[in-house]
């Protein structure tokens, strides 16, 4: 077979052409004003972020977000919320790549699977800090142009009842994910 077979079109269009997924647990120290007693409560706000294209099997998301740590000081007669704002630069490695892309003009889809999250909030061993332990998920997706071959079936005939039964097939989002985009296997050139 030939490209050039009338059987055959090589399509030019736009797919994933990677794929990446990165879990990050990371540890922050914060020293308030007062020596804290207890913690009282911690939550994180105002998460930003934006993913680029690093090399052929990276992408870099840097992003920031403000951690609020509300504690009780003064042997706990008193309390006081204190906010750090922090950044953060993540490496996601694209698990999936395909070689086959025609050029290097991308577009890279970045979706938060688990905001930034406290996962303990605790004063410190020497009781002047306190060190907050926070998670965040994320899945990146590199869109960008590629050419795939299809068969041309010149006799289609729509009233064929078979060609019907295929038009009223609908895919679920659940059958979609379960779409292997690495499904066939590329020949290595030596």
């Amino acid at each position: 077979m030939t490209f050039l077979d009338k059987e055959y079109r090589e399509i030019i269009t736009k797919a994933v052409c990677g794929k990446g997924r990165k879990f990050t647990k990371d540890t922050h120290t914060i020293t308030p004003s007062h020596r804290p007693t207890s913690i009282l409560g911690c939550w994180v706000i105002n998460h930003l972020y934006h993913a680029k294209k690093k090399s052929e099997d990276t992408v870099i998301i840097s992003g920031s977000y403000d951690i609020n740590v509300w504690y009780s000081y003064n042997d706990n007669t008193k309390t006081e919320v204190i906010t750090e704002r922090v950044e953060y630069t993540d490496v996601v490695p694209l698990s999936v790549k395909d070689d086959n892309c025609i050029n290097d003009e991308y577009d890279i889809i970045a979706k938060v699977l688990q905001q930034p999250n406290c996962l303990e909030c605790m004063i410190s061993d020497k009781g002047g800090s306190i060190t907050v332990d926070i998670e965040r998920e994320f899945v990146v997706q590199i869109i960008g142009e590629t050419k795939i071959c299809v068969k041309v079936k010149p006799n289609w005939k729509s009233d064929d009842e078979e060609d019907d039964f295929m038009w009223d097939y609908e895919m679920t989002d659940d059958e979609a994910e379960d779409i292997r985009p690495d499904f066939i296997h590329h020949k290595h050139k030596d």
